[in-house]
């Protein structure tokens, strides 16, 4: 009772803090300073986001993420120091289809003063998965699919432009030469997809992140814990999925850096329980990115990591 208390009080702190601040600058309006002679202060709630905006905005961009590598954006709560950075931003961009959900109230009150971009709104509505039990709301994790991260691209873009008109032609430049390298990474997916035999592209991890992979790939995805790991997993969605790994004969499962492997140990063991065995293939990104600094750091270094690890995991002799 008191963790929860406690996480009240800080939630409620931050609010209060980002309410006085907006409530003093909310005359200044959305976008009318001049940041024409100084680097624009962003901030990004994602890694892959922070990615992004740094790639398209290039030295012209300080970028800061709130969430850092082994972070579930789906359960993060925002901090007063958080508050602090976001009210000091020029420009905050979060995911949007209620990926940050716990940061709901807290990006609400920052539009009052802050321009304030979801980087899935440009993607057309008739793209994005919509899952029965998410009753009529989308799947968020759609940088998976490396097409529609570039969709995602070009809305910083557009929202850098508008920002800083005087340096829209730096953001196009820049944005053309991320987006290229993005293409490049998709046919390497795909590239390394093929490897795989068609009846082993089953991708099974702890909660459904890889949706998206699975449509523009071709895999059959099934998660322990549903889109949000903020759902409850239990002994009968165990049972079920290790059912169906014993029937379909799966070589391998994946545990998440962002979600504990207790939920894929327990499916494991269940397995085992049934005169069957499935190997732990290797650590997927799913909600977060790799240490900064290294390549699966980058939202290229993860993509390629993760389509490494499943292919080597799944294709007879590769290394589980």
């Amino acid at each position: 009772m008191g963790a929860v208390t406690g996480g009240a009080r800080t939630a409620a702190a931050a609010l209060a803090v980002l309410a006085l601040a907006t409530s003093c600058g909310r005359a200044e309006g959305l976008g009318r300073a001049d940041v024409s002679g100084r680097r624009v202060r962003v901030v990004a709630t994602t890694g892959m986001i922070a990615d992004v905006a740094t790639n398209v905005g290039g030295g012209r961009v300080d970028v800061v993420a709130l969430m850092g590598p082994g972070v579930d954006p789906h359960l993060y709560k925002a901090s007063e120091g958080d508050v602090t950075t976001l009210v000091g931003a020029d420009v905050i961009f979060y995911n949007g289809l209620h990926l940050e959900a716990a940061m709901a109230d807290v990006l609400e009150r920052a539009r009052d003063r802050i321009r304030t971009v979801s980087v899935t709104d440009g993607i057309a509505r008739d793209r994005l998965l919509a899952p029965p039990e998410f009753e009529g709301a989308y799947d968020p994790h759609v940088w998976f699919d490396v097409a529609l991260w570039i969709e995602a691209a070009e809305r910083v873009r557009a929202a850098l432009a508008q920002l800083d008109p005087e340096h829209a032609g730096v953001y196009a430049t820049n944005a053309r030469a991320y987006v290229a390298r993005l293409e490049e990474l998709d046919e390497y997916v795909r590239r390394r997809v093929a490897q795989v035999p068609e009846s082993a592209r089953v991708l099974i991890t702890a909660h459904d992140a890889f949706n998206y992979f699975g449509r523009a790939y071709g895999f059959d995805v099934r998660g322990l814990q549903g889109i949000s790991t903020a759902a409850e997993t239990g002994t009968a969605d165990v049972s079920a999925l290790a059912d169906f790994i014993v029937e379909r004969r799966i070589p391998a499962m994946f545990v998440e850096s962002s979600v504990s492997p207790r939920f894929v140990e327990a499916v494991r063991e269940a397995v085992r329980a049934r005169d069957g065995d499935v190997a732990i293939g290797g650590s997927l990104y799913s909600d977060a990115m790799g240490t900064p600094g290294t390549p699966d750091g980058t939202y290229v270094g993860m993509v390629r990591h993760n389509v490494d690890t499943i292919a080597g995991a799944l294709t007879p002799g590769g290394s589980p």
